[in-house]
């Protein structure tokens, strides 16, 4: 049974959170599985999802315009800037109803719906992050499932393109079910930071 939007969002919050804070302070100009950008890129592409996600809970007037340079976004230590925002974004969420319809980019839908792609992306990208990072995640199984049963139902010339998601990574060898979740994402999960 694939968990509710708002569950997987909270949780995404958390288990961002926790790769954010395991992050080595020093490696956020690093590089990352994300072709173009650096760690803090990702960092700050993640900030931006979930500012769109706090607006989406608040009932504000939203639109999806993110950052030629994610990065940018990020004012002063990236870890401690992270933390007050997903903190922010779990005071908000707790206690939502997410079947309340706002105004979205894509036109009125429920909370829940608007908040499925956020809340993906809080587990891809932390993914993304904790390679950077030179250490590895293992995304949920549920997140995995919630992810997958978003993601299929986006037509391919929809899902496969630069803005989105690359085509799958084909690999060779036995793969954990996040491994082969993010190879799905177009992501080589053997992906590693060049050694020093």
């Amino acid at each position: 049974m694939v968990t509710s939007p708002g569950e997987i969002y909270i949780s995404g919050l958390e288990f961002a959170t926790s790769v954010v804070d395991r992050f080595p302070s020093a490696g956020w100009e690093g590089p990352s599985p994300c072709a173009g950008w650096r760690a803090l890129d990702v960092l700050g592409h993640l900030g931006a999802t979930t500012q769109f996600g706090t607006r989406l809970l608040e009932g504000a007037a939203t639109s999806w315009q993110p950052p030629s340079i994610p990065g940018q976004m990020v004012e002063g230590e990236p870890a401690s800037w992270w933390r007050d925002l997903a903190l922010h974004a779990l005071e908000v969420a707790r206690g939502v109803d997410i079947d309340r319809v706002v105004d979205t980019p894509a036109g009125r839908r429920s909370v829940g719906a608007g908040l499925t792609f956020p809340a993906v992306d809080l587990y891809v990208h932390s993914w993304d992050l904790a390679r950077s990072g030179g250490f590895d995640v293992e995304i949920p199984a549920e997140a995995i499932e919630f992810s997958r049963s978003v993601l299929e139902r986006i037509p391919e010339e929809q899902l496969r393109r630069p803005a989105t998601f690359a085509p799958p990574a084909h690999v060779s060898g036995e793969l954990t079910p996040t491994g082969a979740f993010v190879a799905w994402t177009g992501r080589d999960p053997e992906w590693a930071p060049p050694r020093s």
